[in-house]
């Protein structure tokens, strides 16, 4: 009996921290500078890769990528091919959209916030995640597109 309530007890340890290291959802990013809540991403599973779609821009709605085409922000695809490597999320990439810029990407949950991490080789930045539970999307799980570069 002991030994059963031990691997119980192990295997709902072992559940929760798997579903604390989920990324899916919708996420406030923060800007750097101005540490102002900036936009809202959706991350999202589709065919076992991971990606992130823009669905609201908190500053500036109607602004544009600095991309091919100058698409609009809202609706763009920034984050594509993310595959889960045990708590990590990597092999994929992110777009900036106001620079126009693509880098490498990893992600990674600390607690209920997102790590976001943009790099070129070993070289990269941090950016916080936060959950946002206001948005009133829906929970439609789009087909990805990645935009025109």
């Amino acid at each position: 009996m002991k030994n059963f309530l031990l691997t119980a007890g192990m295997a709902l340890c072992a559940l929760a921290a798997q579903a604390t290291a989920n990324i899916t959802g919708y996420w406030t990013t923060i800007d750097d500078e101005t540490r102002e809540a900036k936009s809202v991403v959706q991350v999202y599973e589709y065919q076992g890769k991971y990606y992130g779609r823009v669905v609201e821009l908190l500053k500036n709605p109607g602004a544009k990528a600095k991309i091919k085409g100058s698409p609009a922000i809202k609706g763009l695809t920034i984050i594509w091919d993310l595959e889960k490597d045990g708590d990590t999320y990597s092999g994929g990439e992110i777009l900036d959209p106001q620079k126009g810029k693509v880098y490498g990407c990893e992600m990674w949950r600390e607690g209920k916030k997102l790590i976001v991490r943009g790099k070129i080789a070993f070289l990269g930045r941090n950016q916080t995640w936060l959950p946002n539970t206001t948005f009133k999307g829906t929970e439609e799980k789009p087909t990805p597109k990645k935009p025109a570069l």
